[in-house]
Parts: structure tokens; sequence; C-alpha cells
């Protein structure tokens, strides 16, 4: 375990908690505008070099408070541009950050969790069991770190990082105070001033919480569906067993409904040889979703050892899709990428090899065909 300092970290405060602690020090409230903007802008964790904070304030801040993002583990980069972090939290535990290229976006996987409770039978993450919740922090500093890593500081318009998901380690919606603190973040004008559009939390299906985020957020909601029946699902995703597809696509048109503005959920269904590849499978997909309006994102299974499963035939993947796609969805086939630096889909695990300094299996690193308008301008400089 990381030893803890007992300062304040002000990197996962949203703007209201941020002036919330300059009233609570006698400071003025637009000094959290003025530090906000250092932090995330410009990516700066010492406080001297806060230049137009006044030298009294900068002293009190650095007895009280500091910019901590989590431990840079390790950095890879693969021959198709996707990049890997591997980063330790303050429980000990390490967690890994994907960011994928795809022409002028770039999507960047975060972590919520350091291991994962829901045990999904295909998933490598619920192999190892769930170690800690990612505090705010530590969430918004996997985005902190990778916008500091492509020089994006000072902020400007044409940014790397265009869009963030939430579908690395971890299921979001257990560790939701910090997750949604740092969803603000990412979408703040004094933080990252992502669209909205442009901001992903995915889900297995925590019913109750999906109805909670409505009443927090209006980010976009993908769903890991896996399976078109509750038989198949309770077997693969073991949390159906306790909210069943019913309630969970009830609740997912709910959220989508308070959005408005025609958005759609997305549909994740990670395709497993012999398993929930079948023609049946796809009527059945077609019939669950026929009042749901979403796009639909197949993934073929990446397999990783002792798994069980194995990854489809193309000619499978393909009739899979071209079923779908003649009711009228809206299908895409996810590309495996980076696998060169085990940074391909569906599998984190988040272990260190000691001598490569490499995670020894594969992360969950989905990038979302989002259809998004553009991001907003970033806040100007401090």
């Amino acid at each position: 375990m990381i030893a803890t300092t007992g300062k304040t970290n002000l990197l996962g405060l949203t703007q209201p908690e941020m002036e919330k602690f300059f009233d609570s020090i006698g400071e003025k409230r637009f000094r959290a505008g003025q530090v906000m903007k250092w932090i995330h802008h410009f990516g700066v964790d010492d406080f001297d070099a806060m230049t137009n904070v006044s030298k009294a304030l900068r002293d009190k801040l650095k007895a009280i408070a500091e910019v901590r993002g989590p431990e840079v583990v390790s950095e890879d980069i693969s021959s198709d541009g996707t990049r890997k972090w591997v980063v330790r939290v303050e429980s000990g535990s390490c967690v890994e950050t994907v960011y994928i290229p795809s022409g002028k976006r770039g999507t960047l996987c975060v972590s919520s969790q350091a291991g994962c409770a829901l045990d999904c039978s295909f998933c490598s993450t619920g192999k190892q069991g769930f170690n800690s919740n990612l505090t705010a922090a530590e969430v918004i500093g996997q985005v902190w770190i990778a916008n500091k890593s492509f020089g994006s500081v000072p902020a400007t318009i044409d940014r790397a990082i265009t869009n963030v998901v939430m579908m690395g380690m971890g299921e979001p919606l257990l560790n939701f105070d910090n997750v949604i603190s740092a969803m603000q973040l990412m979408m703040d004008d004094l933080g990252y001033g992502i669209s909205k559009r442009r901001v992903t939390l995915s889900t297995s299906g925590v019913v109750p919480m999906i109805d909670e985020l409505a009443k927090h957020i209006d980010v976009s909601l993908a769903l890991s569906l896996h399976a078109p029946n509750d038989e198949l699902r309770s077997q693969l995703v073991p949390i159906n067993k306790k909210y069943p597809l019913a309630m969970l696509l009830d609740s997912c048109r709910r959220y989508m409904a308070n959005l408005g503005e025609k958005r759609v959920l997305t549909v994740e269904y990670t395709l497993l040889k012999d398993v929930n590849d079948h023609v049946d499978h796809a009527r059945e997909m077609i019939e669950l979703l026929k009042d749901t309006p979403c796009k639909i994102n197949l993934i073929p299974f990446n397999p990783f050892p002792h798994s069980g499963y194995e990854r489809p035939s193309n000619n499978a993947i393909r009739r899979f899709q071209e079923l779908l796609q003649q009711a009228g969805y809206n299908v895409t086939v996810r590309t495996t990428r980076g696998e060169d630096i085990d940074a391909a889909c569906g599998q984190l695990v988040g272990q260190v090899n000691d001598r490569t300094r490499r995670s020894s299996r594969l992360i969950a690193a989905r990038e979302l065909n989002a259809d998004a308008d553009s991001a907003p301008n970033a806040a100007s400089a401090p």
C-alpha cells in the first residue's frame, strides 16, 4: 500500500468541491478556477509553478494540499499507435489505461476499480476478484497522465484525447461517487472540456445505479450485453441473476429517454465461439432490442490463458453482423488493437511482469465508434 501524506489531493476535486476547499481555508472562491486550470490544462503538480497565485497562498497550499496522480509503472506504445499505461494506485494495486487512436479521434479507456466483483466468465479482470475502488483523483488521474504524455499541455483545441470511455478495469457503477466526480471533471471547461456525447460509461447492468446515474449526469451509456436471453446471460454475466434482461433494458431505456437529443444506447456484445454466436442468438437479439434505440458493437473474443473460450471464425462474425444489419441495426465489429503490447479488448488484469514491467495479460481497451458533436474548445489558460 502506498503511504498517504494526510494532505488534501486537489486533483480529484470538482469545481464545487474546489470552491468549498478554498472557502474552508479562508480564501476567495475564484482561486478554485485558477488552480483547476493549472492542474488540468497545464498538467502542473507544483504549487510554486502557479505563477498567478500569490506566494503566501502557494506556501499555504504546499502545507495542506497536493496534486498527486497514480504512479506510472510503465508505458508501452503499440505498432498501431495504441498506448497502454500501467499505474499503481493508493491501495498498492495496479490498473491499466489504454489510448486508441482512430483518424481524428483519440479514445482513452479508463479504469474505475482495481479488480472486479462481477466475475463475468469471459473477462480476465473478474478472475482476480475485487481489490479496491479508485478515488476520484485516481480515475481522473489517468486522463491527467495521458494528456501530459501527449504534450497536450498547455491546453490546445486539437487535443489527442477526444473521447473517454469508462470501460477499463472494474464496474463503474459500483464506484459511483468517485466515477461521477471524475466524469464531471472530464466535461468541465476548467477540467478537460470533453463533450457529454464523448464521455461514455459502460455497465454490466447494475440497475438501481443506472436510474441513479440519470439524476447526476448525462454522459453516454453503453451496456455490456453479451447474450440475448436470461439463461445464457446469467452464465456469462452473473449479475443478470439479480437484474434480468427485461429489468435491465427498461432501466437503460429510461436513462436514454432522460437524455433526449436522439442519443442511443451502445450495446456491446462479445462473440464467443459456439457459445453466443449462432444464427439463433442473432435472431433473439433482434427481437430483444426491437424497442431499444441502439447501435451494436460486436467484439470478437480475444483469448487469454485458461479462459475456456475461443474467438469465432470470421465467417461466423460476418454472418452475425449481417443478420443484425438486415434487421435495420447499426452494427460495427471491433477491430483488435494493441495486441503487441497486451492492450487488446476485453481482458484487463493490471498485473505487472517484474522483468518487462508489462501486464501479464490483456486489457479491456474498447474503442467506441461514437457519433458525437465536436468537443468544446479548451478553456483559456490561467
